[in-house]
């Protein structure tokens, strides 16, 4: 036990050691850096000094912009899909051969019309026999009704000639409910988008007859992850893009799901869209950009003006001197990143010249022609 024990610790001691050396390997290389671009700096000074001309061809004109606050935006981008509001699936209730199909792919259909029908005979038939009984036990209740009016006869007769027609008509009735059952309807008003039943197939509940979409209204489905689910809120806005027609659209999230699929552990988001933009198609692939951050008053600056050294992250002004400008740097705190630009939250204001050209051969306190 005590073996184990020791065996533990030393695993722990020399990842402890590990992740010590690490951390001075990293000082170590980040003194190093800084030391050489000091050295290199002080070659190049020294150089100039020296009358290169094309060092100071270079050096001696440099480009800027004058800084000043805009809006930065932050983007979450998933991958999306089309579907009809309503996408529907039509199937029958009961278990049957398919006799008839009414409609095909294409077809334009109205809620409850008959898309399909399956053999029923065995229940028109039943219906015949019962109203053929119909007419017997209608006639005996019209006649003891007649008799019992007259105070002919006993009521056990009369209610029970009653009871016999009632019983018959909603036997009926029933029969005729079974019998739309053998009819498979369309759930929806809409367009048949899938049909793959044909006459002499076997049909069951739950088997897919036909499938509707309603594309009234067009709505974006994307599946998220869970590590966004305090980001991404109803109504954020959000920019729809279809790659495959080059179109783009600006709309809203409409709905956030607040379950989480616990297989994949994302939870479901839409985003609607009006239905005569362009030809939808369910399942279209589209791109959403969904915006869960946005200042309106933020320094932007490309990341790759950015610099680093020992003291942290920086960028190259011009600072007006009397005649003259002189480099100097301006160390930053940065916010959020999107796409190549990045927020700067404190370091710099409106109105600094910022160098944007020949960022490291530029050296602190050096005179520079703009």
């Amino acid at each position: 036990m005590s073996r184990h024990i020791f065996v533990i610790i030393a695993a722990i001691a020399m990842l402890t050691a590990c992740k010590e050396d690490k951390k001075a390997k990293l000082e170590k290389l980040k003194l190093e850096y800084e030391n050489i671009g000091n050295e290199i700096k002080s070659l190049e000074s020294d150089l100039k000094n020296n009358g290169d001309s094309a060092l100071n061809s270079n050096n001696s004109k440099v480009t800027f912009l004058k800084l000043k606050k805009s809006i930065f935006c932050h983007y979450i981008e998933v991958q999306g899909k089309i579907d009809g509001t309503d996408n529907v699936i039509a199937t029958s209730k009961t278990i049957g051969v398919v006799t008839k199909v009414n409609v095909k792919e294409g077809d334009v259909v109205q809620k409850g019309q008959v898309l399909a029908e399956i053999d029923a005979q065995v229940m028109l038939q039943t219906l015949e026999e019962l109203n053929s009984s119909l007419v017997f036990v209608k006639d005996l209740y019209d006649k003891q009704s007649a008799l019992w009016e007259q105070k002919i006869g006993s009521e056990v007769q009369y209610l029970s000639a009653k009871n016999n027609y009632e019983s018959m008509q909603n036997r009926i009735k029933t029969i005729k409910e079974q019998i739309e059952m053998y009819k498979i309807t369309a759930p929806i008003s809409g367009t048949i988008e899938e049909a793959p039943l044909k006459v002499g197939q076997s049909m069951a509940p739950g088997m897919i007859a036909f499938r509707v979409i309603n594309f009234s209204t067009v709505k974006v489905i994307s599946e998220v992850s869970e590590s966004y689910a305090t980001n991404i809120k109803r109504g954020n806005e959000v920019i729809i893009t279809f790659p495959d027609v080059n179109k783009e659209f600006a709309s809203k999230i409409d709905f956030t799901s607040r379950f989480i699929n616990p297989i994949n552990r994302t939870f479901q988001i839409e985003s609607y869209l009006k239905p005569d933009d362009i030809e939808y198609r369910a399942n279209m692939i589209t791109m959403m950009k969904i915006l869960d951050y946005k200042n309106d008053s933020a320094f932007v600056l490309p990341i790759n003006l950015i610099q680093n050294d020992s003291k942290g992250q920086f960028v190259w002004v011009a600072q007006k001197q009397a005649k003259d400008y002189l480099i100097t740097k301006k160390f930053i705190t940065q916010g959020r990143n999107y796409n190549g630009l990045t927020e700067i939250i404190s370091g710099l204001t409106e109105g600094d010249i910022l160098l944007t050209s020949n960022l490291y051969d530029l050296q602190e306190g050096e005179i520079i022609e703009l």
